[in-house]
């Protein structure tokens, strides 16, 4: 179970909870880009329901300096439990990514459940370390039944040797076409996500896309994984012209605590 600090207690009005379900629908429905007149630093002047992208103060992605993080023994290993089954490859335009057909699994933090419903990467990274931005970041987005929250929880990759989940999506990604596009994948193994984590990073923010709703539980892991160019082009390929680099740029943090799990230091 994942203990978090107080501060990381959420009450979600039902506007907001709207506003993070449209987003999730997964991340459909969308008009904006990563460049030009669409691109991130007018999303929140595209639509009303987009403002969170420009007023909001609680912002995703961050750069996060270990010298400011909190150490908070509070903290417990992350627990999850993530199980093989029916999924679909899908390409919104502005990210590719996994959902689920069948039930595949949860993640506990605090006594309460939360769903995974998908997974999609970025490229390159969205969030950053002593503002290092990696070569690729994979989101595992889950919710909670009960109210709708969400948490989600974040890898990076450094490009390197083939990432074995992609591998097992290669075949689909070829076949994948444009914007709105799915194609069946059957079961997925993704038991390697249960990997026990021995550090981590934990912070509240907003989602990264709009409309930017704020108060999402985020975990960005310490372990950086490894992915092939050839495996980076193939994510790339399907994504829209104008989301070829499909990451916002880092938010201020505005006073809010960075706390830091780490295994070997408890």
């Amino acid at each position: 179970m994942l203990l978090m600090a107080p501060q990381f207690s959420i009450v979600f009005s039902l506007s907001l909870l709207l506003g993070i379900a449209s987003a999730i629908d997964v991340f459909g429905g969308m008009e904006f880009s990563y460049l030009g007149r669409d691109g991130p630093d007018r999303w929140g002047m595209l639509e009303p329901k987009f403002a969170p992208c420009s007023i909001g103060k609680r912002q995703s992605p961050i750069n996060i300096q270990r010298n400011q993080t909190v150490h908070n023994k509070l903290l417990k290993p992350l627990t999850r439990n993530y199980n093989s089954v029916n999924a679909t490859l899908f390409n919104k335009g502005y990210s590719v990514g996994v959902r689920f057909e069948e039930y595949p699994g949860d993640l506990w933090i605090n006594g309460k459940n939360y769903t995974l419903k998908q997974f999609h990467w970025h490229l390159p990274a969205e969030h950053q370390i002593e503002g290092q931005q990696f070569a690729a970041e994979l989101y595992l987005v889950h919710q909670a039944a009960v109210d709708g929250s969400f948490a989600v929880i974040a890898a990076f990759y450094q490009e390197s040797n083939a990432d074995p989940l992609i591998c097992r999506i290669i075949e689909g990604l070829k076949h994948l076409g444009g914007e709105n596009t799915t194609v069946p994948l059957g079961i997925l193994n993704i038991n390697e996500l249960n990997r026990r984590s021995r550090k981590y990073y934990t912070y509240v923010g907003s989602l990264t896309t709009p409309p930017c709703s704020e108060n999402v539980i985020w975990i960005i892991l310490g372990k950086v994984m490894s992915i092939s160019k050839e495996q980076i082009i193939a994510l790339d390929i399907p994504l829209n012209s104008d989301c070829k680099k499909n990451a916002r740029p880092c938010q201020p943090l505005n006073g809010r605590e960075v706390d830091m799990y780490d295994e070997l230091s408890c």
